[in-house]
């Protein structure tokens, strides 16, 4: 999970997020999205299945392999979520904002840590 930007204002698509901020990331860093950003070269995106026509064993594998990753950044959106400062109007100073959001993030990012550092004790 990266973050692209923390705050802002109104409705904005997250591919014209990335776009203005996508020179500050590496040219090693790879992203996944669905089919909105099927331009975007930085971006790797799921196969589709052709009409008439069934996908590749590694493609079917691929898309597996893309799809358990996905699914975890859906789990950690999920848990920033529960917070519900990312989805709900806040009644704080724009100067606040930022803050609370980068705290919740912060914390949610010591989670994950505390859960690895867990798993890696008990292997």
């Amino acid at each position: 999970m990266v973050d692209v930007t923390i705050v802002q204002l109104g409705k904005t698509s997250d591919i014209n997020l990335f776009r203005p901020t996508q020179h500050k990331l590496t040219l090693e860093q790879k992203f996944m999205e669905d089919k909105a950003y099927k331009r975007e070269t930085a971006i790797t995106n799921f196969y589709k299945k052709p009409n008439n026509s069934e996908l590749s064993e590694s493609q079917k594998q691929q898309n597996k392999e893309l799809f358990s990753l996905r699914i975890g950044v859906e789990h950690l959106i999920g848990i920033i979520k529960i917070v519900r400062v990312a989805g709900e109007k806040i009644l704080l100073p724009r100067t606040q904002y930022k803050k609370v959001i980068l705290t919740v993030c912060g914390l949610v990012r010591l989670r994950i840590n505390r859960a690895v550092l867990l798993n890696i004790k008990s292997v």
